[in-house]
């Protein structure tokens, strides 16, 4: 299921290897089918696994080795994997609650950005990702990697302009923007609760329309040759510092 095509159709995708797969399992994702290869699990923990989704009355297809394997993304196949059920939720299911702190992210387009978006977003135990556009498929095999397994503790949304616009004035949210151009450096702000963090796409940061919707914009402060930072690094700087404003106010 590495075509977007086919996972968009069956509404399924592929996960393996047996972090990720535990993750799945104590999350209660939709698992489908757990797929072995008897040959390849040589871990007590990944057969304690089997044994788990047994109990649940789960679907177990042991596979051969070879087949295992023109299934695996991996240099060394583990021998199990799992087909799962994607997870979306409406927008207009979302209501904002106090301490939640969401990420919206416009047309991001690297999948490996926005697994380690959900990896930082699960850290900081964030609620979820609002993709906004035409970002990437979230359950792409780079962006699962990536996730760590986070993909199945977040809430994922995905939506366009004007819906957007009309949740947050629905919820009455307060929108923070990140853009070079802002005056105001991340560090000074004060971030709402609940917070909303807004980052553009890796190649033209926030569009206009979408800058419009802030009620505040910060920027990462640079002085190096570099003139700007990677997505991901730089949504979890921010998220970093909306986390640590929002612990501190608790103690």
């Amino acid at each position: 299921m590495s075509d977007r095509k086919e996972r968009q159709a069956s509404g399924l995708f592929f996960i393996e290897g047996l972090h990720i797969v535990a993750e799945a399992i104590d999350c209660d994702a939709a698992i489908e089918t757990l797929v072995i290869s008897a040959e390849l699990l040589q871990s007590k923990f990944g057969k304690s696994q089997v044994s788990l989704c047994k109990q649940k009355g789960i679907t177990i297809l042991e596979v051969s080795s070879e087949i295992f394997r023109s299934l695996s993304h991996k240099d060394g196949p583990q021998g199990i994997g799992a087909v799962v059920h994607q997870n979306w939720r409406a927008l207009n299911t979302i209501h904002l609650q106090d301490g939640q702190i969401w990420t919206a992210l416009d047309s991001i387009q690297n999948p490996g950005n926005l697994g380690s978006i959900l990896r930082t977003s699960d850290s900081v135990s964030a609620t979820g990702v609002i993709l906004l556009d035409q970002s990437t498929d979230p359950y792409a095999p780079q962006a699962v990697k990536a996730s760590m397994g986070a993909l199945f503790s977040q809430t994922v949304v995905k939506t366009g302009f004007q819906d957007f616009s009309d949740w947050l004035k629905a919820e009455n949210a307060r929108l923070i923007g990140s853009s070079d151009k802002a005056d105001m450096d991340y560090m000074d702000a004060q971030y709402p609760d609940p917070c909303i963090l807004l980052m553009g796409s890796e190649r033209e940061g926030l569009a206009q329309d979408y800058l419009k919707l802030c009620d505040q914009v910060v920027k990462i402060p640079m002085q190096g040759r570099s003139d700007s930072l990677n997505l991901a690094i730089a949504t979890s700087i921010i998220l970093y510092q909306i986390y640590n404003q929002k612990r501190k106010s608790v103690v």
